[in-house]
């Protein structure tokens, strides 16, 4: 029983960091981009999250046809880690790990 409580307590961890971190990608979006994220990151819009998501991940494979591009893919994937569990922990490290490179490489250019 105890095993099953940590491994509850540790979705539930991954799930809040993972929407933590979507939270502060999103402030930083200008608002025509954030306000339809926002909506599909709903809980009332998975119906359409998943779907999006699939459809965004293969437009990323395919990325070498044109109006498809590589930037679908990550983009296909943020959206389905919000509903499939084996995605948030890889996600979420991959969005930390950006997000610091990002950090270092806009002090690195000040200077």
């Amino acid at each position: 029983m105890a095993a099953a409580s940590t491994v509850s307590h540790r979705v539930t961890k991954d799930i809040h960091r993972l929407h933590r971190l979507l939270g502060r990608l999103e402030r930083r979006l200008p608002a025509r981009i954030a306000l339809p994220i926002r909506w599909l990151r709903a809980p009332s819009s998975r119906w359409l999250r998943i779907p999006a998501g699939v459809l965004l991940v293969l437009g990323g494979i395919f990325s070498f046809l044109p109006l498809l591009g590589l930037w679908m893919l990550p983009l296909g994937l943020l959206l389905l880690a919000q509903d499939l569990p084996f995605l948030r922990r890889p996600t979420r490290r991959t969005m930390i790990l950006l997000e610091r490179r990002w950090l270092r490489w806009k002090r690195q250019r000040r200077r």
